[in-house]
This record gives C-alpha cells, structure tokens and sequence, in this order.
C-alpha cells in the first residue's frame, strides 16, 4: 500500500469535471493557495454545514489569495443541485470513479471517503492536511486562515 500525501509532499495533480460545466485541474491553480475540501457527500447534514460555513466566509478566504474546491464522489448533476440550493461560491468536482480520492488517501473502511482538508501553496506543495477519523467534525475556517498565514 502506498504512503498516503501529507505535508511537505507536491500535491497530486488531478482533472474532475464540476459545477459550471467545466472541469477542473490542481495545475490550473498553480501560483495561488488552494483550499482541497473532500467531503463524503452532498446533502448530507454535517457537509452542508461545512460547505456553507466555507461559503459564508469566502471572504476570509479570498483576503489570503485562497481558491476554495470542494471534491466529493457525487456526480455534477448533484454538484450543481447542491451548489444552487446553497449559492455556493466556490466549484464543487466530481470524483466518481476515486481517483482523487485515492491520490490524497482520503478513502477510508469500505472505500468509503474521508472528511478531509489539504491547503496547497502557490508551487504545488501540500502545507496542511487533516484527515477526520470520523466524519462528524470539520476542521473551522479559522483554522484553515491560520494554517495559510503560516505559508507566508
């Protein structure tokens, strides 16, 4: 089994398609902080409080040069439901075969996918990561802001 990414490690590259009908890649971003939000699914109650605390605070986010991506195993048709109930600012990608997933080695028991967190700076480098062992929880905003103020 391979050793799952965490900081210090170049970000693996990916290329998901998401809301607004485009698709996504982490090289895209390159030159900016990315926020990776995995999130076990759409809907649900503890990922519909995360994302719309991320959303709320978008501000807080864009005040650091951040891009926020939220990646869950859902396909686009759900993304772009979930998105436009909730107004969500920031694009939602559909991981449905994993790949992402496994890349970052968020998938847990069962293939199952872990509530997990990375911030990538500017060159590509993971600089913080959280994997939740159990999804109840997500990591604050107010975190995630320390956490890239402390790559400057």
């Amino acid at each position: 089994m391979a050793r799952a990414v965490g900081v210090g490690d170049t970000a693996p590259e990916f290329s998901l398609p998401g809301t607004g009908s485009r698709n996504y890649s982490l090289s895209q971003y390159r030159g900016s902080t990315v926020v990776l939000a995995f999130y076990p699914g759409d809907n649900t109650p503890v990922c519909t409080r995360q994302l719309c605390q991320y959303n709320d605070e978008l501000s807080q986010f864009a005040q650091v040069s951040a891009q926020v991506l939220g990646i869950s195993t859902q396909d686009v048709a759900s993304h772009e439901q979930f998105a436009a109930k909730h107004r969500f600012g920031f694009p939602l990608l559909a991981d449905v075969d994993k790949s992402a997933h496994r890349a970052y080695g968020v998938l847990g028991l069962m293939d199952l996918p872990r509530r997990s967190v990375f911030v990538v700076d500017a060159s590509g480098v993971i600089r913080y990561a959280h994997r939740a062992v159990v999804g109840v929880t997500y990591r604050p905003v107010d975190e995630l802001i320390t956490a890239i103020a402390a790559i400057r």
